[in-house]
């Protein structure tokens, strides 16, 4: 399984627009090659740069993602899906806004064998629990952030 995004390759900076230097939105994502037995998909992009609360800072989690998506657009709901709560305290993509330094990003897509029945209140480390023997595969892009 493959997670590419148009508007940036693995290891290279998120261009500003996806940025809180920019618009904030979040940026597209494509998937391709997921098994056909996937349920459902799950994403959490994690500041891995940055900690919260000991964790990695969450930007963003969704997850019962269609198993048939092949394109999260740029800024745009999930149908079905639930997005999670952020570090930030919101239930939406959270920008990069680093305060200092280059961050690295990690955007992570799990194909699962199963829906996630979860709280929209849970963080990554729930969700993660909550896919713990429903992981078919996984695909990792990372981005990386530097603000001027």
């Amino acid at each position: 399984m493959n997670l590419t995004s148009p508007v940036f390759k693995h290891n290279e900076q998120i261009p500003t627009r996806f940025t809180c230097d920019g618009d904030g939105i979040r940026p597209p994502l494509e998937i391709s090659g997921a098994p056909a037995e996937s349920r459902s998909f799950a994403l959490i992009i994690e500041d891995i740069d940055a900690q919260d609360d000991g964790w990695n800072f969450l930007h963003w989690s969704a997850w019962n993602i269609h198993p048939h998506t092949t394109l999260i657009k740029e800024g745009k709901p999930l149908p079905g899906a639930t997005e999670g709560k952020t570090s930030f305290g919101t239930y939406h993509w959270g920008a990069p806004c680093p305060p200092k330094g280059v961050h690295r990003y990690r955007f992570r897509l799990f194909a699962l064998d199963a829906e996630i029945e979860l709280d929209r209140d849970s963080n990554a480390e729930d969700l993660k629990e909550e896919m713990s023997g429903h992981i078919l595969t996984e695909a990792e892009l990372m981005g990386t952030y530097h603000r001027k």
